[in-house]
């Protein structure tokens, strides 16, 4: 029954998720088994409690194989932002003479193209900004084009060596998988949520999410640029405990009642109940504090855009993802004028989970059936030419 399926760990800053998932139709995905967990996070690259990740980690595995019935083959397992490192290298082979590219040739750029071994990180993958083939012209995808060279800009992805650590030490002496395989969360989304027409030209990804965040510049079938900072909708329900002295809890309850957007008297109220006694709050102030912490996070998007030097992204759309997207109610259009720039919501394109919340996992399942498929094809020819 699990031929097909892939099983997933998506893990964000607030809690991660199990999933046993496989292609359907119309680019849908049947969703076999669903496992969550909260655990206390991670923030400025490090965990905040290591223990507490082993223990949910750990849980939704343990959960996703019972349900299966048995040992997980391969698990694939989302890196965040936090722990993720961009390197973009600029490469060319050249051949004898004039024939076709072949897919060893790509392999082979690729290959020479790989950074050198960097202490305290771990080469996860590769991906293709552009080639460049020997009359000037740029391509995603050579193979097939005559050339007598072949240019590549090409984006590796690095994790820390301490996150993949923390996974295996998670299910040391389980026995319940067999492989991890990690993917990088910046890379997943980016092809799964931004159309090819989109990333030819650059295009701008924020993942906003619960204590962590991660700008991303995706072109091509790669990402060119990627960092990552600590506030998310998380940090704005602690500036309302702060600033209003209020429980964290009913702050999470004000930031679902909100509506920035709305028009509402000078001495309108909300309501929310906070350990057992219903608290009441000028709505003005509410949305003056949420704009506040708001103001915030833009700045530090500005700053990593300031930090991209390659192309001005000013006019670009920044496409928002990950489960803070909808945290307030107004929020991406209050974002949209406060970076003076378009914001546009990205989601899975999928009935009932067209939602932001859902871009991560989806991009990661979808990252893993690719890999997955490509996997299985590269075995079958192996199989025919042995």
């Amino acid at each position: 029954m699990l031929n097909k399926s892939v099983t997933v760990v998506d893990v964000r800053s607030s809690d991660m998720t199990a999933v046993v998932a496989e292609r359907g139709v119309n680019k849908t995905f049947v969703i076999k088994s669903k496992f969550s967990c909260g655990y206390d996070g991670f923030a400025e690259g490090q965990l905040i409690d290591a223990r507490s990740f082993a223990s949910a980690f750990r849980s939704v595995v343990k959960s996703t194989s019972e349900a299966c019935g048995g040992r997980i083959g391969t698990l694939y397992v989302s890196v965040p932002g936090e722990f993720t490192d961009v390197c973009v290298t600029d490469n060319t082979i050249s051949f004898q003479s004039s024939k076709r590219v072949g897919r060893g040739d790509v392999k082979a750029l690729e290959e020479s193209s790989r950074p050198a071994k960097k202490s305290g990180w771990r080469h996860i993958g590769s991906g293709c900004l552009y080639y460049v083939l020997s009359d000037m012209r740029r391509v995603v995808d050579p193979v097939g084009l005559p050339s007598d060279s072949l240019r590549g800009r090409l984006c590796h992805y690095l994790c820390a060596a301490s996150f993949c650590e923390a996974c295996r030490s998670a299910l040391s002496g389980t026995g319940l998988v067999s492989d991890i395989r990690y993917i990088p969360s910046a890379g997943a989304e980016a092809m799964y949520l931004l159309s090819p027409e989109k990333r030819d030209e650059y295009a701008v990804l924020f993942d906003f999410g619960f204590i962590s965040s991660t700008f991303s510049v995706a072109c091509g079938n790669g990402v060119v640029f990627s960092e990552s900072f600590s506030l998310g909708a998380g940090h704005i329900a602690l500036y309302l405990t702060e600033t209003l002295g209020v429980s964290f809890e009913a702050a999470e309850q004000l930031l679902g009642k909100v509506n920035l957007n709305s028009v509402e008297s000078r001495n309108g109220t909300i309501e929310v109940v906070s350990e057992g006694r219903t608290c009441s709050f000028l709505t003005y102030e509410v949305k003056d504090r949420i704009r506040e912490a708001l103001d915030g996070i833009c700045e530090a998007i500005e700053e990593c855009a300031a930090s991209f030097t390659e192309r001005n992204l000013d006019y670009k759309a920044l496409n928002i993802t990950g489960e803070s997207a909808m945290c307030v109610r107004g929020a991406v259009d209050y974002m949209c004028s406060r970076l003076s720039r378009k914001v546009e919501v990205a989601a899975p394109g999928i009935p009932f989970y067209n939602k932001p919340c859902f871009g991560p996992l989806f991009s990661l399942i979808d990252a893993a059936v690719e890999e997955r498929e490509d996997s299985s094809v590269l075995s079958i020819i192996s199989k025919i030419f042995r």
